[in-house]
């Protein structure tokens, strides 16, 4: 009686088989990110589960795509991490400040590091090298300028601990990739705590000084887009993105779903919003709504007297040649309107910090200025307000006191008919 044909693996198939702890375990040979051929093991509940997840990474490295391994250095995780897994989910500027986070801190920083070997303390160590390290020194910035730590005066330029928690959500991110390809058994960056960055002061306009900016821009040809801003907190690539075709001014709505956005490689970029929750429908004021309709007659006006060099983009706010708004030009020419009207220099984004502040003054629900606002969660619009709401708090404390405190002749009520909601 002739043995049973021991089964053979196919060419490429890799190793299968069963751990002690009852897991599957495959193990093949796939394309690397630094280019050669390394061994890659992941692993599953069952043994087909397994073998799936290893077929999965073999195909891809068979059409090209390099796959990362535990092997590698966290430098070249990073680099596959960023070109293979971060460009399909972040929007371009994302992914370029990404990208700079990574050659500027996290390469020089933990770059030659196992990424299978990197520890929790590995990460707090970095985290604290940079924040107590001269950004001129450790990238010799003042070299080619022979001064400052060029010259052995540093000048103690740190990163911002808005900087450091950026830096360390990117390493966050690019971790937790590799743990769901099961490359690492858990996100270490993960376990770092690191303290909250204060959030940024910001000095909204009064009632006062926001009827000056609008009485200041009233014969300029954006007045309409000055009125948006200030009525209904858009932000600066949802006005420079707005088209006609978004508006319905007899209604009195408009829908915002795109942004305006400069991009490395696309130029200017009608983009989707920041988020899903930012796509709404909004309710116009009877003021933005009289002005677009100015706006519209005077944009017709600039299109008769351009005739053949009008760009008909469809946006409301245009060039006087009907091309888009550069958002950088938008920011110096608001410069120069706050110069006019003789007010202090704030942000662009300042203005829709500063039209919820005065609805959250009047009295505005909450839940109203964050649908209005496109916050994801009313959490953002909580926080990000919580000065306003602390003075509305004690604007409500006194009037309690001023009440507690006066004299009352009258008759009290008796403990059984009070009321109390």
């Amino acid at each position: 009686m002739t043995a049973p044909k021991r089964k053979t693996r196919a060419n490429g198939e890799g190793t299968i088989y069963q751990r002690r702890d009852g897991r599957w375990e495959a193990a093949g040979y796939v394309l690397a990110a630094d280019g050669s051929r390394k061994r890659v093991r992941v692993y599953g509940t069952t043994r087909k589960n397994a073998a799936d997840r290893l077929a999965e990474k073999i195909t891809d490295s068979n059409r090209g795509l390099p796959v990362a391994t535990a092997d590698s250095t966290v430098g070249i995780y990073l680099t596959y991490w960023l070109g293979s897994v971060a460009v399909h989910r972040l929007r371009e500027n994302t992914h370029t400040r990404y990208a700079t986070c990574i050659r500027l801190y996290l390469k020089p920083g933990l770059g030659t590091k196992k990424l299978s070997r990197l520890t929790t303390r590995d990460v707090r160590t970095f985290l604290d090298r940079l924040r107590t390290t001269c950004q001129c020194c450790a990238q010799e910035l003042d070299a080619a300028k022979h001064q400052c730590c060029a010259v052995d005066e540093c000048c103690d330029k740190r990163l911002s601990p808005l900087t450091v928690t950026y830096v360390h959500s990117v390493l966050k991110s690019a971790l937790e990739h590799a743990v769901r390809e099961d490359e690492l058994p858990r996100n270490v960056a993960r376990n770092v705590k690191t303290t909250a960055p204060r959030p940024r002061r910001f000095q909204p306009l009064t009632a006062t000084e926001a009827r000056q900016l609008l009485q200041a821009a009233s014969d300029d040809r954006l007045h309409a887009l000055y009125e948006l801003a200030l009525r209904t907190g858009l932000r600066k690539g949802e006005l420079l993105g707005l088209h006609w075709e978004d508006l319905d001014l007899d209604s009195g709505t408009a829908s915002i779903h795109r942004s305006l956005q400069r991009t490395r490689t696309g130029g200017l970029t009608t983009l989707h919003t920041k988020t899903r929750a930012s796509e709404r429908r909004i309710a116009l004021p009877t003021e933005c709504i009289n002005s677009l309709k100015r706006h519209r007659e005077r944009q017709e006006e600039e299109r008769n007297a351009t005739k053949v060099g009008w760009k008909d983009s469809g946006l409301i706010f245009t060039t006087p040649t009907g091309g888009p708004l550069d958002p950088a030009n938008m920011t110096r020419r608001f410069g120069r309107l706050l110069d006019r009207a003789g007010l202090r220099r704030i942000r662009f984004h300042d203005l829709r910090h500063s039209t919820a502040t005065l609805l959250l003054e009047q009295g505005v629900d909450l839940v109203v200025i964050k649908e209005l606002l496109g916050h994801a969660h009313i959490g953002v619009t909580a926080g990000v307000y919580a000065h306003v709401r602390l003075r509305l708090q004690r604007q409500a404390i006194d009037t309690l006191n001023d009440a507690l405190g006066q004299a009352d002749d009258g008759p009290a009520d008796s403990p059984a008919t009070a009321v109390v909601r």
